[in-house]
Order: C-alpha cells, then structure tokens, then sequence
C-alpha cells in the first residue's frame, strides 16, 4: 500500500477512535483503542516492538519500545499531554533512524480537534 493512503487510514482511525473517548484519557486506552481500529480495517499492527540501538556496530538492547508500527512501514507514537514539545519530534525522528523507518506520526490526543494533535515526521537521512 502507498505510504501516503496508509498515512491517511491511520489518521482517519485515530480521528474515530478521538470522536469516541475525546480527550483526557492515558495514553494506553487511546494505543489500545487504535489498534483494535486499525485491525478492523485489516491492517496489521504491531504494539510495544522492541527497539534496539546500534552504537559502535553493535546492537545493544536499551528497552526502548515502539508504541505501535502499522503495516511494517509507519512509526506511530501516541501521547496524551498538554502539548506537543520539540522533544517529542526529536524522540520520534530518532526512533526512525535507528529503525530504519522512513515515517512516523505523533498522535496527541489530549486535543479538542484531533487534526490539532497530529505531527507527521519524515525521517531524510534514511540510509
């Protein structure tokens, strides 16, 4: 599936499922809840990938965890704070270089409109 087309299933999910709770929950209602969205529109979904971090050539196991990966193409990583800070984009950017990722989506859903709490995030430098 285009990456594009995939972006924009899994934002329309994510608008449902804010539609549904609005905001103010934690962040695990909303993972859980988007997931089950996006599996319903048959879209495979994996939660908690463990991520490692590659230091010198060697791999290291941090305990480092996606929030959820859609499609083995698109990093999604969920919030449920007062706002989205640069520290947040910097977290996700780096998530996708050390996976090899080309796209990832902050989704804050401690908004009033969802469309307020989406960030799209594209990793250039993939190698």
């Amino acid at each position: 599936m285009d990456i594009n087309k995939l972006s924009s299933k899994i934002i329309g999910a994510a608008i449902e499922v804010h539609k549904a709770l609005g905001p103010g929950l934690l962040e695990s209602a909303y993972e859980e809840c988007l997931c089950y969205e996006l599996s319903l529109q048959g879209l495979s979904v994996e939660r908690q990938k463990p991520l490692a971090v590659k230091y010198k050539g060697k791999k290291l196991d941090c305990g480092y965890r996606l929030d959820t990966v859609v499609e083995k193409a698109i990093i999604l990583e969920l919030k449920s704070c007062e706002k989205i800070e640069p520290i947040h984009k910097a977290q996700l950017l780096t998530y996708l270089k050390l996976s090899g990722f080309n796209l990832g989506l902050l989704l804050n859903f401690n908004v009033s409109v969802m469309r307020d709490g989406i960030v799209r995030i594209v990793n250039e430098l993939k190698e």
